[in-house]
């Protein structure tokens, strides 16, 4: 079974100039499915329809409304088509619905169209078609319909039918077909049940290809079913290729479940959100400025949701004027970057302006004036690949390669170039495996981040040792916290610095290379009185508590992380080359008696029974004897 790339074209245009009805007479199919759009002969939701172009090239249709009460619907139809027929009636000319279809059109960036003048059997004056096409053509200037064919027609008569088809044709062959990143995405127009089969959903499938049996899930619910089904153009398919016009049956979903708006998906691939990072741009006629915190309705596939506008960089845009917004959504939608949007004015309806995902997954709240921000935004609209990437890249920090290829949105080979480039540019650090050509589960991180992790930890060690003079180093454990960095990033961060000889690291201490704990007389004088006592009573030396009365916390811990003494316990502290020299006592003492008790060990040490239990239990806890009731043995190596 063949599986064909099939383009989809979208109708636009003012209330009853001709659409549906020209649609009827190019493809034999009226659109209109709904009883009373066919009583009305006025299309209020959307009509679809499919024939073949004389190039032998089958394409969809998609006809939407044109009536200003209907708009909305057609913002559900328009997105994702490879081109607009664009359609104007001879007897009336340029009309108040033609201007804002044809400013939506140009805010979705639809890549390519064609421009029916339609009815031109009513108009028997040649002048005035003339007229009327100058006019025309004057209002498409500067939009993406500027270059466009004009074609007259009459779907009554037939005329210009022929060379309408071959101008369609002739701009769909300059468009490539729709690329396949391996991210289907279907954005669902319809939902319906069929009896024996159960629930349909259609829609232009994005991004992706699906194929009968695959699991799938309907976004933002997250409900997960199995394709039963394909359709296209009424055509059972295994497969469903990007830009097609798809119907598919869903099982296990109840159709109640779904929605106008929702998105058909491969599990996992897609994270609903309900705050977006845009690039906008108010119509030059829109009828008032957009200011910040003002309640729109947000157009995305055909999703439609109320949101709240934050702006940023600005108090208000004007008329004409370009942007970056955060947009606040009451409902999750599904985005990704680069898609193209409309904003409409809840009350009264207005069509406001348009432009790009930029990040539909940010951080948080933006500050509205930060510089850093505008400079980011910036990069992900316009940026090459590997900026983009690396932008995803600093969103995320230390991240798998995977997610970080995710969030960039990218084709997977332009990614894949972008990967090298920033490796070879060293704004790349791989923190595992290969360094070279890291594996998609690889952790990395962008190097501006590493080496200001690196700077900072230098910082808060130096700042360590000015405040603690007499301490060896920082805790490890203290400055990863400080630095909010996550095990793996720490541990590269702090093995570069090591590798550099910026650090030195001595036990579970961190410290600056070079620094030293250095006492000054009166705090020597003090340490040797102590150590003088420890030489006296090695067996019974001072206490925890003696110690920290005799030098203070801070000489004690000094003397600790220095290796010179070895507490046991919160009680009892020995020198460390006593401490060495008892637990060769202990070992040689069990392997000749065999197993001891503490009274035997405390007879052999000279000491008393505190000394001897504190000793006994480190034993026990670092693994050299075991306590089997009242004996101690040693452990089997």
């Amino acid at each position: 079974m063949s599986n064909p790339i099939i383009r989809v074209i979208g109708t636009a245009g003012h209330v009853d100039h001709g659409k549906s009805a020209l649609i009827e007479a190019l493809t034999g199919t009226h659109p209109d499915r709904l009883k009373e759009e066919q009583e009305r002969q006025m299309t209020i939701d959307l009509g679809f329809a499919w024939w073949t172009l004389p190039d032998g090239e089958e394409v969809g249709v998609v006809d939407v409304p044109g009536h200003r009460d209907f708009i909305e619907n057609m913002l559900a139809g328009v997105g994702g088509i490879d081109a607009v027929l664009f359609v104007v009636a001879a007897d009336e000319g340029v009309m108040p619905q033609t201007r804002e279809h044809l400013a939506i059109v140009d805010l979705l960036n639809v890549p390519a169209g064609v421009v029916a003048l339609t009815k031109v059997d009513l108009v028997d004056d040649p002048d005035w078609l003339d007229l009327v096409e100058a006019d025309l053509r004057q209002v498409c200037q500067g939009t993406v319909l500027g270059d466009a064919e004009v074609v007259r027609v009459s779907a009554v008569s037939g005329e210009g039918l022929d060379k309408l088809q071959e101008a369609l044709s002739r701009c769909l062959s300059d468009r490539p077909p729709r690329a396949d990143l391996d991210r289907p995405r279907l954005p669902i127009d319809r939902v319906f049940t069929i009896a024996g089969f159960g629930t349909v959903v259609t829609g232009t499938l994005l991004d992706g290809s699906l194929e009968v049996g695959e699991e799938v899930e309907i976004l933002p619910g997250g409900q997960r079913g199995r394709v039963r089904g394909l359709q296209t153009h009424k055509q059972e398919q295994q497969i469903a290729r990007p830009g097609s016009r798809t119907a598919v049956n869903v099982s296990s979903v109840a159709v109640e479940k779904i929605q106008r708006g929702h998105v058909l998906s491969r599990p996992g691939l897609f994270k609903p959100t309900r705050r977006l990072d845009l690039s906008f741009r108010l119509l030059s006629d829109a009828s008032q400025p957009l200011e910040h915190d003002d309640e729109v309705k947000f157009f995305l596939g055909a999703a439609e949701v109320l949101g709240r506008v934050r702006l940023l960089g600005v108090e208000a845009l004007n008329p004409g004027e370009s942007g970056w917004l955060q947009l606040e959504l009451r409902q999750p939608v599904v985005a990704a970057r680069g898609d193209r949007y409309i904003l409409r004015r809840p009350s009264p309806g207005e069509t406001m302006g348009g432009g790009a995902v930029v990040d539909p997954h940010p951080a948080g709240r933006h500050k509205r004036f930060s510089e850093e921000t505008l400079a980011r935004l910036e990069t992900l609209a316009q940026g090459e690949p590997a900026e983009v990437l690396l932008q995803a890249l600093l969103a995320l920090g230390a991240a798998p390669l995977s997610q970080v290829l995710e969030r960039s949105h990218l084709d997977a080979e332009v990614a894949a170039q972008a990967v090298e480039q920033l490796l070879a540019d060293g704004k790349m650090v791989v923190l595992e495996g290969d360094k070279t050509k890291p594996k998609p589960d690889a952790l990395v991180v962008g190097a501006s981040l590493f080496e200001d992790l690196g700077a900072r930890a230098v910082q808060a060690l130096e700042a360590f040792h000015q405040a603690n003079p007499l301490r060896q180093g920082m805790p490890r454990q203290e400055l990863k916290s400080r630095l909010k960095a996550s095990a793996p990033l720490f541990a590269a961060v702090l093995a570069q610095l090591e590798a550099d000889g910026e650090v030195g690291q001595v036990g579970p201490c961190v410290s600056r290379r070079g620094h030293a704990v250095r006492f000054n007389a009166q705090q020597q004088a003090k340490v040797d009185e102590l150590l003088a006592a420890f030489a006296t009573s090695p067996n019974a030396p001072p206490t925890v508590k003696e110690c920290l009365a005799a030098v203070g916390q801070e000489l004690y811990t000094a003397l600790v992380e220095l290796g010179e003494l070895r507490p046991l316990s919160p009680e009892v502290v020995f020198r460390a080359a006593d401490y060495q020299r008892l637990v060769g006592e202990v070992r040689a003492l069990i392997e000749t008696s065999g197993p001891v008790t503490v009274a035997q060990v405390r007879d052999q040490l000279d000491t008393t029974r505190r000394y001897v239990l504190a000793l006994l239990e480190h034993l026990d806890a670092e693994g050299v004897t075991v306590r089997e009731g009242d004996l101690r043995r040693l452990r089997s190596s």
